[in-house]
């Protein structure tokens, strides 16, 4: 569980900053995700980057305000995919 505690700031970080690329998603070994948000941001040259951009900061602000208890038990035991 330590071991997932740094992931928590990681992928807050990256998904208030990069969330439109996935990359917080990735770093949380949610794969299916994130390659879903990176196909939406750059097949749809652009535009749907921003919608990926919003979902990112919501998803960054929840990861960093849960304890490290919900998250362990939200991201790393249930592996729940998306908010």
């Amino acid at each position: 569980m330590k071991d997932f505690a740094g992931k928590k700031v990681a992928a807050g970080v990256c998904g208030i900053l990069l969330g439109a690329l996935g990359i917080h998603k990735f770093i949380l070994g949610l794969t299916t995700p994130g390659v879903i948000m990176l196909l939406v941001s750059l097949l749809t040259c652009g535009i749907g980057a921003v919608v990926m951009s919003i979902i990112g900061l919501i998803e960054g602000i929840i990861y960093l305000t849960k304890s490290d208890e919900d998250f362990y038990q939200i991201y790393a035991v249930d592996k729940k995919g998306w908010f």
